[in-house]
C-alpha cells in the first residue's frame, strides 16, 4: 500500500477539526455505485476555490460527508485503474461530482474516483 499525506477535516461532538494525517490506499473510502471502474490519482495538483475555503473553514455546509478531505478539483496521473478507457500513466483532472463535498476530493496526494 502506498503512504500519502492529506489534508483532512472532520467535525464529531460538534467540534471541527482539521489536520494534516498519513494515509494509506486502504483509508481511502470506496466512492460511487460498485459497478463502476475505479481509479487511483496521483494527486500533482488541486485549487483552493471558494468553496473549498468555506470548508476549510468550517464557514459553510459545503461538507455533506465527515470526514473529508477537501478539494473540489484535482490533476494528476493514473495509478491503477480498472477502467480501460483510463489507463494507468494517464494524466487526468478532475471537477466535481461532488469530489470535495461528497467523497474525498484533491487535497491529498492520492485519490479514488469512480
Amino acid at each position: 500500500m502506498t503512504v500519502f499525506r492529506a489534508l483532512r477535516l472532520d467535525k464529531s461532538d460538534g467540534e471541527f477539526r482539521r489536520e494534516y494525517v498519513e494515509l494509506d490506499d486502504g483509508d481511502l473510502p470506496s466512492v460511487g455505485d460498485a459497478d463502476q471502474p475505479e481509479v487511483i490519482v496521483d494527486v500533482e495538483y488541486s485549487t483552493v476555490n471558494f468553496k473549498d475555503a468555506l470548508a476549510v473553514a468550517d464557514q459553510s455546509p459545503i461538507v455533506r460527508s465527515w470526514p473529508m478531505v477537501p478539494g473540489i478539483d484535482l490533476a494528476g496521473t493514473v495509478a491503477s485503474s480498472d477502467d480501460p478507457e483510463v489507463p494507468v500513466g494517464q494524466r487526468v483532472v478532475v471537477n466535481g461530482w461532488g469530489i470535495g463535498e461528497e467523497s474525498w476530493g484533491g487535497m491529498a496526494q492520492r485519490a479514488r474516483i469512480r
